[in-house]
């Protein structure tokens, strides 16, 4: 399989293979090669649908029977190869040749790739392209970049201050804690705390502990298991408690939601009902729902247990065995490769749940959850000791 994009006697082109025949998309014209011109591009696939975009003018290739998974695993390579044998020949038109020229804003699946030498995993002979200490991106928020004697200023948007622009005037003069980001509130002209795991209060400088944890819809845990190198991973289990007033949300991910093809476990709540979907290989997320009118967003707490064994499926709700489902009776894909990583309530700030999940599930969490176990482990595991923001002690109020 390969997805690769080129240039071919000055025309874009995009070539795919998901396993059974090689896709072209050509642009109808041409890219200008006086070296001063930037070009906005885009190119991508949904399933076996693909299409390419250069400065908005549009080709698609219609969805097809067939395979509709990019099932690689080598590194991403932009601009050239480390050695020219690992290009397929159906994946360029001609010889395979390096380019030669500038690339800039390259985004992978939602994702802004950074192009510098300590982000990228290797490389060679790639150069500053302006040849300035001005690039892109090193002013912030729509900052202009000046070239100075000493380096570089910048001259920023009446919202926003710092040498790159990189901090809102709301936020200049703020007084979260040391373990809180500063959030702007334009509108307002102000700005709120977000509080990182252990703290609390407006400005995020009361130090608590918690056992029950309390979302409040941009929060969010990212649990690293410790123990993930030596799991089973054909035989998965998680189990929680929960409570929430709420008809939708993320309860927890297990899984890296780095990008589209990521194996995941997901507990959540739709329409009122709880929602488990399983990805274990191949984009083939299963929804299982739970039939009955069930009402999960009645404020009680609900203990829920997921077991996944191979490719069948059992889920438990109040200790009741509500989904018991064989998801691949092909055996294809037995193993959930999670990555060590779980989420719950949500995910990152700034990255929104129906985005990350592709519409499995519609908001962050409201609610709490207590006693997370995984796999047989003897242990609860301690959400306190994970990365998070805006999560509190879910005791206080009981």
């Amino acid at each position: 399989d390969f997805l690769c994009i080129s240039l071919v006697n000055g025309f874009t082109q995009l070539r795919y293979n998901l396993g059974d025949k090689t896709v072209i998309l050509q642009t109808p014209q041409k890219v200008h090669t006086n070296g001063n011109t930037w070009h906005s591009l885009k190119a991508g696939r949904v399933g076996n649908e693909g299409y390419l975009d250069l400065d908005g003018i549009n080709v698609t290739q219609e969805a097809s029977l067939g395979m509709n998974a990019l099932d690689t695993h080598t590194d991403f390579f932009v601009g050239g190869v480390s050695s020219l044998n690992l290009v397929n020949s159906m994946a360029i038109e001609n010889e395979p040749t390096g380019f030669t020229g500038c690339i800039r804003e390259i985004v992978i699946n939602n994702r802004e790739l950074k192009l510098t030498a300590t982000d990228a995993k290797g490389g060679a002979n790639v150069g500053d392209c302006d040849g300035t200490v001005c690039g892109y991106t090193v002013c912030k928020n729509s900052g202009t970049c000046q070239v100075e004697n000493s380096g570089f200023s910048c001259s920023c948007p009446q919202e926003w201050t710092g040498t790159t622009c990189e901090q809102s005037i709301h936020c200049s003069q703020n007084m979260c804690g040391s373990q809180a980001l500063c959030i702007p509130q334009p509108s307002s002209f102000s700005y709120t705390c977000l509080c990182a795991l252990g703290w609390s209060g407006k400005y995020c400088d009361n130090k608590i502990k918690f056992y029950i944890a309390k979302f409040v819809g941009n929060s969010y845990i990212k649990y690293t298991d410790p123990y993930y190198g030596k799991r089973d991973l054909q035989y998965s289990r998680i189990s929680l408690n929960f409570t929430t007033s709420q008809t939708e949300g993320l309860i927890v991910w297990m899984g890296k939601s780095e990008d589209e093809d990521n194996d995941f476990l997901a507990i959540g709540i739709a329409n009122g009902t709880l929602k488990v979907v399983i990805n274990l290989g191949e984009r083939i997320s299963v929804p299982l729902m739970h039939s009955k009118y069930f009402p999960c967003c009645d404020e009680r707490w609900h203990f829920v247990t997921v077991v996944q064994n191979q490719t069948c499926i059992k889920v438990y709700l109040d200790e009741e065995l509500i989904v018991f489902e064989d998801i691949d009776s092909q055996r294809k894909y037995t193993a959930l490769n999670y990555g060590g990583i779980c989420y719950f309530g949500g995910f990152e700030i700034g990255r929104k749940v129906n985005i990350i999940t592709t519409g499995l599930f519609q908001k962050e969490f409201i609610g709490k959850i207590k006693d997370v176990v995984l796999f047989q482990d003897s242990k609860k595991i301690q959400l306190m000791k994970a990365e998070g923001y805006n999560v509190y002690d879910g005791n206080s109020e009981n």
